[in-house]
């Protein structure tokens, strides 16, 4: 479902994206070419700050939103996902909040208020609040990163994980070619 927020506010989608009929994406939100939106993925960028005004919530060009998915923000924040991006199922991206390019979030993770830096790794639910991440970061299955998280004690990414990564956002990509031919068909 595509709709208004209640600022008037309607989502900008390119033609080339593909937006499953179950999710909701609702107000000032930007999807770029080639995106995949799952079933039951919700983008929602409704909240002012105390201005009235409100950032968007833009999300790359061939990145990949999957199934139940939240991506919101508080008091109108930005919240910004890069290109080649994987935001796994049932996953939480609550902004403010930075997301880099070709970077992979893994099943039921969290961020708020945070910026995870290009080529990162968040795998399976964990939690990344309050903690910005550098480029090529690895954050392991059920680990929670906050504000003073020592970092170093974490490894980089290894080439398995990037590898993966690469293979989830090019499946995906593949993903809308596919179900933008069956858009017809229904």
């Amino acid at each position: 479902m595509i709709r208004k927020n209640p600022s008037g506010d309607l989502p900008q989608i390119a033609e080339s994206a593909y937006v499953d009929k179950t999710a909701i994406i609702c107000g000032k939100v930007v999807i770029g070419e080639n995106v995949f939106v799952g079933p039951y993925a919700v983008i929602r960028a409704d909240e002012v700050d105390a201005g009235g005004a409100m950032e968007p919530i833009t999300i790359g060009a061939n990145s990949n939103i999957q199934d139940g998915v939240v991506i919101h923000s508080k008091s109108g924040a930005a919240v910004t996902i890069g290109e080649f991006t994987s935001i796994a199922h049932r996953s939480i991206v609550h902004g403010p909040c930075v997301v880099g390019d070709r970077v992979f979030i893994g099943f039921n993770s969290v961020l708020f208020n945070c910026v995870v830096g290009d080529g990162c790794v968040v795998r399976h639910n964990s939690v990344v609040d309050g903690r910005d991440l550098p480029n090529a970061f690895y954050v392991p299955s059920t680990t929670r990163i906050g504000p003073n998280t020592d970092l170093a004690q974490f490894p980089p990414v290894s080439v398995s994980a990037s590898e993966f990564s690469e293979d989830v956002a090019r499946t995906n990509v593949d993903l809308v070619r596919g179900y933008k031919a069956l858009q017809n068909e229904f």
